[in-house]
């Protein structure tokens, strides 16, 4: 595969060990997942749902992702975040967003080189970065092809469309987070 997977957008940083209850509470399981997504940090940063744009990047620090399983990466596939970078991934999380098509890159020290409002720029295949605002940039580890492929597809279950595991004409319907939630279950 050759497609880039290279994700610009605005940053908004979080802090250490934000678990999968202050991302997706019990109370917005009950609901329909572009209502849900109205509750994602609410009990952290209360407002940010309505603050975060299509195209935004969440950046996080350690232990990112701690808990159980919920399929979090819809609510931030309904919110239009691009991508999820932390210093450190919960390794389910990690495998859930990308399982829903939400690019995720693991920077060390990542809460420390962005600030709210910054650009970033993040090379998923190359694993290079770029605060486009004051400069700072690096590199980190690169994802493995198969990783990368699922991201390009938008999803475990796009990429099984794609491959003639399930009927291709059900790919685009299958990218869709309402439908990525059941799949991946509710966590009810």
């Amino acid at each position: 595969m050759s497609k880039n997977i290279t994700v610009t957008g605005r940053v908004w940083v979080f802090g250490d060990s934000l678990n999968t209850d202050a991302m997706y509470p019990p109370d917005a399981m009950k609901l329909d997942v572009p209502e849900a997504a109205k509750m994602v940090f609410y009990q952290v940063r209360p407002g940010w749902a309505d603050q975060v744009e299509p195209g935004d990047i969440v950046v996080a620090g350690t232990n990112f992702g701690v808990g159980s399983s919920r399929p979090v990466a819809t609510l931030f596939n309904q919110l239009g975040v691009a991508a999820l970078i932390a210093e450190e991934f919960n390794s389910l999380f990690f495998r859930n967003a990308v399982n829903a098509g939400l690019p995720a890159m693991t920077i060390p020290g990542a809460t420390a080189a962005f600030s709210d409002g910054d650009t970033g720029t993040f090379d998923l295949r190359s694993g290079a970065w770029r605060n486009d605002t004051t400069g700072v940039d690096g590199t980190a580890g690169e994802l493995p092809e198969l990783i990368l492929e699922i991201l390009a597809s938008g999803g475990v279950l796009p990429r099984l469309a794609e491959q003639g595991y399930i009927p291709a004409e059900l790919a685009d319907a299958l990218r869709s987070p309402a439908i990525s939630a059941a799949a991946h279950g509710s966590g009810t």
